[in-house]
């Protein structure tokens, strides 16, 4: 992997969750909290392709696991962002066609880790897991992270452009 990529991948993420974690996680929303952390790991998996979006989220994820004030196993996060950051690296050639084809990969995203981490929490017993939470939580996640992917998404795209220029787009 070019150093740059590596850089901007981890600058992002360290960014995206001190600003989950001062600012977001503090506004007095009902439901869920947006997910920041998830909006770049997907807008770098679009950007990158598949490998590079398990690989940012599985660091991504390991940082939300080991970052205060975490309650849940080590892990749990770390499994779910690798997944969706290989699911949304899918659909990377997609990315350019249309504006709201990231939006349905958030979309998809969003609900694949508020359902995934919940599965997981449901499977290790934690008691802060309860199906009417989640289904309370999940429309929320979901409106959350499609509404702030407008402003996210296309910044990282631009960023990750500028660090590394696609060659097919020139053409």
């Amino acid at each position: 992997m070019p150093p740059g990529r590596v850089a901007l991948a981890a600058g992002l993420v360290l960014v995206a969750l001190a600003g989950q974690l001062t600012v977001l996680a503090r506004l007095p929303l009902p439901g869920a909290t947006p997910d920041l952390v998830l909006l770049v790991v997907v807008a770098l998996a679009l950007s990158h392709g598949p490998g590079f979006g398990l690989v940012t989220g599985f660091a991504a994820g390991l940082a939300c696991d080991l970052v205060p004030p975490a309650d849940h196993a080590v892990g749990r996060w770390a499994f779910v962002l690798t997944v969706a950051g290989y699911l949304a690296g899918l659909a990377q050639g997609e990315t350019r066609r249309s504006a709201f084809v990231p939006l349905f990969v958030v979309a998809a995203a969003a609900t694949t880790s508020v359902l995934l981490f919940a599965g997981l929490g449901a499977l290790m017993n934690d008691t802060h897991i309860t199906w009417r939470a989640v289904s309370e939580i999940l429309p929320t996640a979901v409106l959350y992270d499609v509404a702030l992917s407008a402003f996210v998404v296309p910044a990282v795209l631009r960023l990750a452009d500028k660090v590394e220029p696609d060659p097919l787009a020139r053409r």
